[in-house]
């Protein structure tokens, strides 16, 4: 429920942009953000600028091209999201920021129940996604007729 004090906890103005992390939101993820490599070369840039270049990309849905020039650059941001994706440090962020909250929340870490709507039902009864796949699927047409007709291009 929105309070005064729910208000001005959420409140976003004295950010640069929407997106950035606050001090709180940071000192939760500035632990689960990877180390640098031993013995490579140190780290030129900010971590924290890194993570709001990431949240600008999502929260605006803009193209790479139009990062702020305040932010990491395009090439930074995009081998930092991909070295994300390969290692796992998105998951593993997204997983501990959710068991976090759930915590906070007074629930138990991980859900005990699922929701099962009847469309879900529905699919189940009929074999899943086994049925449905071929009902979905283009007609293939024959590779001879496609090479006759190429063959006799002026004549089809």
């Amino acid at each position: 429920m929105w309070t005064d004090k729910n208000r001005s906890r959420y409140k976003r103005d004295a950010l640069r942009y929407p997106s950035d992390l606050t001090d709180a939101e940071w000192e939760l993820v500035r632990p689960m953000f990877p180390p640098a490599k031993p013995g490579g070369r140190p780290r030129e840039v900010n971590e924290r600028e890194i993570i709001n270049g990431l949240l600008y990309i999502l929260s605006t849905g803009c193209q790479w091209r139009q990062i702020p020039k305040d932010l990491p650059a395009r090439s930074t941001l995009q081998s930092y999201l991909s070295l994300f994706q390969w290692d796992g440090t998105l998951v593993r962020m997204h997983h501990e920021l959710y068991v976090r909250c759930r915590e906070q929340a007074g629930r138990e870490a991980s859900p005990t129940a699922a929701i099962i709507d009847s469309q879900s039902v529905k699919g189940a009864e009929k074999g899943g996604p086994k049925s449905t796949r071929r009902a979905m699927m283009q007609a293939r047409k024959s590779g001879a007729e496609s090479a006759m007709c190429w063959s006799t291009r002026w004549a089809c």
